[in-house]
């Protein structure tokens, strides 16, 4: 009779969280015990914890098999922790969380509500974002409406990774084999039946975040040159405008020229031009270089991560494939 149930799969990426996994070892497997109507698998991700991560992992799997772990060969990123997952999650719907207990597990079961109504991705929506300064909210914000801005496909605000995905959607996103992945695109991207679930984000219950404001800006720049070509036209536009510019400016020296002659030599003026175009070029030059370092990166074909060890069992070369 319990093999009928529905196995619901709870994805935890990990990285250095060895002050947090005891909390989130009992609020999760509270919330599990609390749906009997459901089989349970969480699946947590040691991403290179450098930490005594792995080690509680393998014990919380030795008290509770339902607790599953892989252990990566290396610190892959967390983008690439969840792809990895993913591919070994085996429920009809996975529900994705950090585990530093900003995305509360109690939310889980209003999210299987929305998912038995009939959604394919049941996202949460954060009311307010805990404890972060007001520069990085602004810029959080700012930044979305500016990817909104450069693409046709939807990009939903005040959301993260915390959601669930039915079967279809996870089938859907590990069909995608971008090295380089942003995945909060990639749920748009997939479409799908969606609804939101309102909550409150928590403060980190225990650590410190492993976000610095370099690792963020990065996360920002894969973000817009995977979800969009923007950029690109942004350079083109410039192009143009500056050539125009530049020519207008020409004729105006020559009417000048002729009309009035040119007395002084125009050193400051020339000198401010060729830095403006030398500017320009070197940005455009940026943003191509952006796009072809990630075509570089894609045409290689390597796998996205490696494994060492899943549930104790130790995983030779094991890499799944990018086809």
């Amino acid at each position: 009779m319990e093999h009928n149930l529905k196995l619901i799969t709870v994805l935890v990426p990990c990285y250095n969280e060895q002050e947090s996994l005891p909390l989130l070892y009992e609020r999760l497997t509270t919330v599990m015990d609390a749906c009997p109507n459901y089989r349970w698998e969480v699946i947590t991700v040691n991403d290179g914890s450098t930490d005594a991560t792995l080690g509680m992992l393998m014990q919380m799997h030795a008290r509770d098999k339902r607790w599953r772990y892989i252990d990566l060969s290396r610190n892959f990123g967390k983008e690439t922790a969840m792809l990895a997952g993913m591919d070994y999650a085996t429920g009809d719907c996975v529900v994705i969380m950090d585990s530093d207990l900003q995305h509360p597990p109690e939310m889980i079961p209003r999210m299987l509500e929305k998912w038995e109504q009939g959604f394919d991705d049941v996202y949460g929506v954060r009311l307010q974002r805990g404890r972060e300064s007001w520069l990085r909210r602004s810029m959080s914000l700012l930044y979305y409406k500016l990817l909104q801005k450069t693409t046709r496909i939807p990009v939903l605000q005040n959301t993260g990774d915390f959601r669930l995905l039915d079967r279809i959607c996870v089938d859907a996103l590990t069909s995608m084999r971008e090295c380089q992945r942003y995945t909060k695109g990639l749920y748009c991207r997939i479409g799908f039946k969606k609804a939101g679930v309102e909550f409150e984000q928590q403060d980190r219950e225990a650590g410190r975040s492993k976000w610095s404001f370099r690792s963020l800006l990065g996360l920002a720049i894969d973000g817009i040159t995977s979800y969009t070509t923007a950029p690109l036209r942004f350079a083109t536009v410039m192009g143009l405008l500056v050539s125009a510019a530049a020519f207008i400016y020409m004729i105006w020296v020559f009417i000048k020229a002729a009309i009035y002659g040119d007395p002084q030599a125009g050193f400051p003026t020339i000198m401010t031009v060729m830095l403006f175009l030398g500017g320009v070029q070197l940005l455009t030059l940026g943003i191509l270089g952006e796009y072809v370092g990630r075509i570089f990166n894609e045409v290689k074909n390597r796998p996205s991560y490696f494994v060492r060890e899943v549930d104790g069992i130790k995983v030779s070369s094991k890499a799944k494939d990018r086809g």
